[in-house]
């Protein structure tokens, strides 16, 4: 098969997208299948084009896949406008750019969000007489409704004329939860879905350890540590868990650490700074080849959202579980539905301060309890979570079509 994924953020970027769109581009490239990334100079989270990187073009070979980078307007900002030309610039350049540097293909494989990249994507199927598989990893735009970016109006009703019109052009609309999945079934039950749901590498983590390389800088003032690894962005609402971290201080003998950079996190460093905080740590962003080595010296995950958002389900979920941490979990929903089903750790709803701060004293003090629900997740990990095999199984379902 010849297949393009189209995706505004590929490594070296780090983040969730950049994890799972890799793995699958490395399972297609394993079976022997021809793969051409098309994809923005790299720039997410700081929100500047890498070192190495910049102009209208660039054409590079990462791990035997021909990766095909168009311009980008760099920016964190929260603000709409700079986001929108963040967003805009690239599709307009991956499609007047990028569309002369890739060949006819089977499939375009497009990721939303942004959803804007449908647009890139319905002109570069029609292009390349290529089927559109348009991945949904975020309800776009009832996600940016639920996070306050989007309010009633006209941007709202094009958004949601834009999500309908990309799920009819599609030859197929895949999710990455089952609850994205029945979102969409239910609102079109005339377009084809399927379940590509996210996953983790389950052979690149350990299992946390008193021996991980990360533990002694993880305990050198506290017995417990309590790690966020990702974004600091407007969904996580990292500010809550500064808050528990307030209520802790000087009562429990755990360090919270936040590793990672983006558009929050300014205001969240100055938020600790404010109250005095003792026990909470900011780490630089870390690459994904880190993360296991930092788990593994942990003792809790902390996996927070700020509101409850449709489909969601975070990638640092199933990271945790595979190395054996209890979970942390501020959601509800699906996520919720998985630490409760496979006990893998505590639920607290979003905006519950004091129920955070709770989960964390009651982890911290029982490493029994810790043992028991990271046992629990590194088993759940690996017989329904793996990476691999759910990549194999979309892989070898897009074979089976190819002469339908």
């Amino acid at each position: 098969m010849h297949v393009t994924i189209l995706t505004q953020y590929y490594a070296p970027e780090i983040g969730a997208p950049q994890r799972r769109l890799g793995h699958l581009v490395g399972a297609f490239r394993d079976r022997g299948h021809q793969v051409t990334v098309l994809t923005a100079m790299p720039s997410y989270p700081k929100g500047r084009v890498f070192d190495g990187y910049g102009g209208l073009l660039r054409t590079e070979t990462l791990e035997g896949v021909r990766v095909v980078r168009t311009f980008i307007y760099p920016s964190q900002s929260a603000r709409l406008l700079p986001r929108l030309a963040n967003y805009f610039s690239f599709v307009l350049s991956s499609v007047l750019v990028g569309g002369w540097r890739i060949g006819r293909c089977d499939y375009l494989l497009v990721e939303s969000p942004p959803l804007f990249l449908g647009l890139s994507g319905m002109v570069l199927s029609r292009w390349k007489r290529a089927r559109m598989i348009f991945n949904v990893s975020d309800l776009w735009p009832e996600s940016a409704v639920r996070v306050g970016v989007l309010g009633p109006g006209w941007m709202l009703s094009a958004s949601e004329w834009l999500e309908a019109l990309c799920y009819r052009r599609s030859w197929l609309v895949s999710g990455q939860s089952t609850s994205i999945v029945s979102s969409i079934g239910s609102r079109f039950p005339e377009v084809p879905t399927r379940l590509l749901s996210n996953g983790v590498d389950v052979g690149q983590f350990q299992v946390a350890s008193e021996g991980a390389p990360s533990r002694a800088q993880l305990h050198a003032r506290s017995r417990c540590a309590a790690l966020y690894g990702g974004l600091h962005g407007l969904a996580q609402g990292l500010e809550q868990v500064i808050e528990a971290a307030a209520s802790l201080q000087g009562q429990v003998d755990l360090e919270v650490f936040l590793l990672g950079d983006g558009p929050t996190k300014a205001g969240l460093i100055e938020q600790a700074r404010a109250l005095s905080l003792q026990n909470v740590q900011f780490l630089d962003p870390i690459t994904a080849a880190e993360m296991p080595g930092w788990l593994a010296g942990g003792d809790i995950a902390i996996v927070p959202l700020k509101v409850f958002i449709p489909g969601a389900v975070p990638s640092k979920l199933y990271e945790a579980m595979a190395a054996g941490l209890p979970v942390v979990l501020v959601a509800s929903g699906e996520p919720a539905e998985i630490v409760r089903k496979h006990e893998v750790g505590l639920v607290v709803e979003p905006g519950d301060v004091a129920g955070l701060a709770n989960a964390l004293r009651v982890l911290a003090a029982d490493p029994e309890l810790r043992r028991r629900l990271g046992q629990n997740g590194r088993r759940a990990a690996e017989r329904f979570f793996d990476r691999s095999a759910i990549s194999a199984a979309f892989v070898e379902h897009l074979e089976a079509q190819l002469g339908a």
